[in-house]
C-alpha cells in the first residue's frame, strides 16, 4: 500500500463552485444597469461592467466568460437606449471597450484551459510512471504484513529520490530495500529507477544479502559513471544511502545491511529500539570505489507482533516553522497497536501537521509486522 498526496484543491474547486460564483458578476451587471438608469445623466457607471467578464475568468471557463461578456455588452446597450444616448460616441466607445475586454478574457480562458488539459495529460503519464517505478508494496509476504508511504516534497511531483521495494526469495524469506538517492529532480528519479530495477532483477536470485549489496553497488556505479569520463571531472558523484533487509519466514530474526542510511526502528509494544549496526557501510555507489567487496550482516530479533519501521531522512529531518525536527522516535510508539497501514496514516497526518503541510525533502516510511501466519 502506498499513500500519496490528495488532489490539489486549486484544481478541484472551480467546476463545482462556478454556478454559485456566477451570481457575483451577474449581480454586478444588474446593479450597474439599474443604478445607471436611475442616477443623474451626467454620471455614468457603465465602465464598471468591464469587471463582470474579468471576474468570471477567475472561476469559470470560456463559455461562462463569454456569456458574462455578452450580458455586460447587452446591459450597456440597454443603458444607452433607456437614457437616450445610445448613438453618442461615449456610449459606443464603452460598448466597443466591453467587447474587446470580453474577447480578451475568453481568449485567456481558452489558453488556460488548454494548458490545464496538457498538464493533466502529463500528470497521467507521471502517475503511470510512478506505478511502474515505485510499485506498491505487497500487503502480505509470508508471515509479514507490510505498508509503505511516500510523500514528495514537491506538490506537483509523485516521485523523487526516496524509494522502497520488496521481493520474495525461493528459500522462504522477504527482502526489502529502502533508500534515498542523492539530489533531486530528473537525475534523482533516473538513479531511483536504476536502483529499483537492479534490486528487482537480483533480489530474488542472489544467494546472500551481501552479494545483493555488491550487485546493487556495482550496477549503480556502472550506470552513473559510464559517461563521467566525458564530463567535467569535478562533477559530484552520484550515490544513494540504503538499508537492505532479509526476513526469514521460519526464524524470528531480521538480517540487516546498512549503507549510510538511518537505522530501522524495532517496536515491541511501546518500547522502541534502533537497530544500529556496528558496520555502517558506505552509501551505494561508493563501495567499489573504495575497494569494498563484501558487506557485513547484522542480525536482530524480530518476533511475532514486533513492528519494524524503515524510513528516510526526510521524516526525521522535517522541521516546523520554529525549526524543530519531527520527533519521530517519540511519536511512532503511540500507534504500534495499529496495523501497518493504519500506523502510516496516523504518521502521515501527524507529520503534515508538524510541518504545516510543507516538507523540505521527500519522505518515505515502510512498516512491517510479523504475524503468526
Amino acid at each position: 500500500m502506498t499513500f500519496r498526496p490528495g488532489p490539489d484543491p486549486r484544481r478541484s474547486w472551480r467546476p463545482g463552485h462556478a454556478p454559485a460564483l456566477a451570481a457575483i458578476p451577474l449581480s454586478l451587471i444588474i446593479a450597474v444597469c439599474v443604478v445607471d438608469v436611475l442616477i443623474p445623466e451626467h454620471i455614468h457607471l457603465g465602465p464598471l461592467l468591464v469587471a463582470a467578464p474579468a471576474i468570471t475568468v477567475a472561476f469559470a471557463g470560456a463559455r461562462m466568460t463569454a456569456l458574462m461578456g455578452t450580458l455586460a455588452v447587452a446591459a450597456q446597450v440597454l443603458i444607452g437606449a433607456l437614457r437616450g444616448d445610445l448613438a453618442t460616441a461615449n456610449i459606443q466607445a464603452q460598448i466597443a471597450a466591453l467587447i474587446v475586454v470580453s474577447v480578451v478574457c475568453v481568449f485567456i480562458c481558452v489558453v488556460r484551459d488548454r494548458s490545464e488539459r496538457q498538464l493533466e495529460q502529463v500528470r497521467s503519464v507521471a502517475a503511470v510512471t510512478q506505478g511502474v517505478l515505485l510499485q506498491p508494496l505487497p500487503t502480505h509476504a509470508g508471515p509479514l504484513r507490510i505498508a509503505g508511504m511516500y510523500i514528495p516534497a514537491a506538490e506537483e511531483a509523485d516521485l523523487g529520490g526516496d524509494l522502497y521495494a520488496a521481493a520474495r526469495t525461493a528459500h522462504g524469506s522477504t527482502r526489502l530495500l529502502i533508500g534515498d538517492v542523492r539530489g533531486n529532480g530528473l537525475a534523482a528519479i533516473n538513479n531511483s529507477a536504476l536502483l529499483l530495477g537492479a534490486f528487482r532483477a537480483a533480489a530474488h536470485r542472489q544467494a546472500t544479502l551481501p552479494q545483493l549489496a555488491v550487485h546493487l553497488d556495482a550496477a549503480f556505479r556502472w550506470d552513473a559513471g559510464q559517461w563521467r569520463a566525458h564530463e567535467d571531472p569535478d562533477t559530484d558523484e552520484d550515490f544513494a544511502t540504503a538499508t537492505l533487509l532479509d526476513i526469514p519466514d521460519d526464524e524470528p530474526v531480521v538480517h540487516v545491511i546498512t549503507c549510510g542510511h538511518p537505522p530501522p526502528l524495532l517496536l515491541r509494544g511501546r518500547h522502541l529500539t534502533p537497530l544500529t549496526t556496528e558496520a555502517n557501510h558506505l552509501p551505494i555507489g561508493f563501495g567499489g570505489t573504495f575497494g569494498i567487496t563484501s558487506y557485513e550482516i547484522q542480525t536482530f530479533p524480530f518476533a511475532v507482533d514486533d513492528l519494524l519501521l524503515l524510513y528516510t531522512d526526510g521524516v526525521i529531518e522535517a522541521r516546523n516553522t520554529a525549526g524543530h525536527f519531527y520527533p519521530f522516535t517519540e511519536r511512532a510508539p503511540r500507534w504500534t497497536g495499529n496495523e501497518p497501514d493504519q500506523l502510516l496514516r496516523h504518521l502521515r497526518d501527524d507529520l503534515r501537521t508538524h510541518v504545516h503541510g510543507h516538507l523540505n525533502d521527500d519522505a518515505a516510511v515502510v512498516a512491517i509486522r510479523r504475524t503468526t501466519s
